[in-house]
């Protein structure tokens, strides 16, 4: 059986210790033709002062990303000296690498950019309960810097109903919710847009937007147009190859109706596997399988030996 070890002793064999740098958006290689995984973890050193919103804007990440790959960390007061666990390697989304794709269960986007070797990857505001966003195939529609933003009846009845009334129209500014840019999605009443608030990004927190840090969502704005693709999926379970291992990377399935039980993660785990034809089920540790699903902690981890590993190995035997 492969073996598991805590987070923290994972990583570390994965990379070296790096302090926190200048924020930079993360735009990655992408992997060898029948690779899925791009980026590597990374540990920090925490500061006094930093909390992990803070640390996941200054890297990318969203807050509960941050909070999944650190059980036992207090967000808000890490502690100076504390190691850090920065989620920065992922199994790519199923599907064609192309155009943007979103997906719900990591609050995360995507972005391949065509005729290019790498990929963009950005955090996530996405819809909370009774606002969910939504499972589609879309593209973008229109392109708008500096927008103003006409806040949808329901929205403003609920405002209201809170003691918290909105203006009919908010102009462009520090004030308005949209930020310095939004992309109008094909769905009705869909938008990737930037934010006026710090905190917020990879949480379910929108009214079923796609809420972006203000430096992504201008740089997302610089290298799409009109008619780019959106493909937005709902994955908690991805699969995927590198170094002849398969790897599974779990996050907590989104679900408003209730916490999904043992028997449905399991079943949508199994569902996602028959999904990848070409990994089969030869070689793999069940064992890791369920404490990867039970961890929840959005990390790759390697489960199985490749079907081609284990063909070459039994090639080798004879």
């Amino acid at each position: 059986m492969l073996s598991r070890v805590p987070a923290v002793a994972r990583c570390l064999s994965l990379t070296t210790l790096v302090s926190m740098g200048t924020a930079v958006a993360m735009e990655l290689p992408l992997p060898p033709p029948g690779e899925d995984i791009v980026g590597q973890v990374q540990v920090i050193k925490a500061k006094y002062e930093d909390t992990f919103a803070d640390l996941g804007a200054a890297n990318d990440l969203g807050y509960l990303e941050m909070v999944a790959a650190n059980p036992g960390v207090d967000p808000w007061l890490p502690g100076e000296g504390t190691e850090i666990i920065l989620p920065t390697r992922f199994i790519l989304p199923p599907g064609p690498r192309e155009g943007v794709v979103i997906n719900l269960a990591e609050y995360r986007l995507y972005y391949f950019p065509k005729g290019q070797n790498v990929v963009h990857t950005y955090p996530l505001g996405i819809g909370r309960e009774g606002w969910s966003s939504p499972v589609a195939n879309a593209q973008i529609t229109a392109k708008t810097p500096n927008p103003g933003w006409t806040p949808p009846q329901s929205i403003r009845d609920e405002h209201a109903a809170d003691g918290d009334p909105l203006p009919a129209y908010v102009p462009p500014g520090p004030d308005n919710p949209l930020g310095p840019y939004k992309l109008t999605l094909s769905v009705p009443g869909y938008l990737i847009h930037g934010s006026n608030k710090k905190f917020g990004i990879g949480m379910r927190v929108s009214h079923g937007c796609f809420r972006m840090l203000n430096n992504n969502v201008l740089q997302l704005a610089g290298m799409t147009s009109v008619g780019t693709s959106v493909r937005i999926m709902n994955e908690p379970y991805k699969f995927g190859l590198s170094n002849n291992k398969v790897y599974l990377e779990a996050h907590q399935p989104l679900d408003d109706t209730g916490e999904s039980s043992i028997v449905d993660k399991h079943t949508a785990v199994i569902n996602a596997l028959l999904k990848r034809e070409d990994l089969g089920n030869q070689g793999l540790d069940w064992d890791m399988v369920r404490e990867v699903v039970a961890a929840e902690d959005g990390l790759p981890v390697a489960i199985a030996e490749s079907n081609a590993a284990l063909a070459s190995r039994e090639a080798d035997s004879f």
